[in-house]
């Protein structure tokens, strides 16, 4: 079986849509969202529908932080996050905003754990940005592959039979083997705003029959979706990200 793993779409329609076009070009048996369907962006109700007709047709969603925030207030995010947030729950209508609101922290699947942050403790939406953050993650769980998102920016870890947690490269476009003598957790890089310099795109394939991941990138146009975020009088800074990958 081969899984597609999407993370921190963050209502960007533009980016969403060219991952789906270039994942219909390959086989895919399931569709995996890692959160974050909503805020940033300046289309929240059109990916929260994707998303649910996705979900009646096979796919697993999971919840972030960005989604929790629609119906239930917090201090974790920050001011222009809260702002487009507060911005978010005036464009879903009250099946949107449910459909995000049941939406699960973790989902087990085999030997594998989906989850939006850390999975130590997925509700504190910890980031895993290094060995000693992705240590905890091990730790509670047994699960021999570990799929996050939170980061907006890919990584691997691996773990081996001594507990000693190593940051791998990653390595875009070519499938990388998942050795059965190690656990493994994963950092998908955000399809909707990649944070590493780049504005492609980012998504993974895992294919459980050959063990692989492979990390993908693809294009898609920033400029629309940076046009539409400032005609919604969103803040500037974000549309300049999406221009900057940052």
């Amino acid at each position: 079986m081969r899984l597609a793993l999407l993370t921190d779409i963050h209502a960007n329609r533009e980016a969403f849509e060219a991952v789906l076009a270039d994942l219909s070009q390959r086989q895919i048996d399931r569709l995996v969202f890692l959160g974050d369907i909503v805020g940033y962006g300046p289309d929240p109700g059109w990916c929260v529908d994707q998303v649910e007709s996705l979900v009646a047709k096979g796919a697993i969603a999971l919840r972030g932080n960005h989604d929790r925030a629609v119906t239930t207030p917090d201090n974790i995010l920050n001011a222009n996050a809260r702002r487009v947030i507060d911005w978010t729950v005036n464009r879903l209508n009250a099946r949107q905003k449910l459909f995000l609101s049941d939406l699960p922290l973790t989902v087990e699947d085999g030997d594998t754990l989906f989850t939006h942050a850390s999975a130590n403790d997925p509700g504190d939406w910890l980031y895993v940005t290094s060995e000693s953050t992705a240590r905890p993650s091990f730790l509670v769980s047994g699960a021999r592959l570990i799929f996050c998102g939170h980061v907006h920016r890919a990584a691997l870890y691996s773990c081996d039979l001594t507990g000693r947690v190593s940051h791998l490269a990653v390595p875009t476009g070519h499938p990388m083997p998942l050795l059965q003598s190690r656990r493994w957790l994963g950092v998908i890089g955000s399809v909707g705003q990649p944070r590493d310099g780049s504005t492609l795109a980012s998504y993974a394939i895992l294919d459980r029959a050959r063990n692989e991941l492979c990390f993908r990138r693809t294009a898609y146009d920033a400029t629309t979706t940076a046009r539409k975020s400032r005609e919604a009088g969103l803040p500037e800074a974000l549309a300049q990200r999406l221009m900057k990958g940052i």
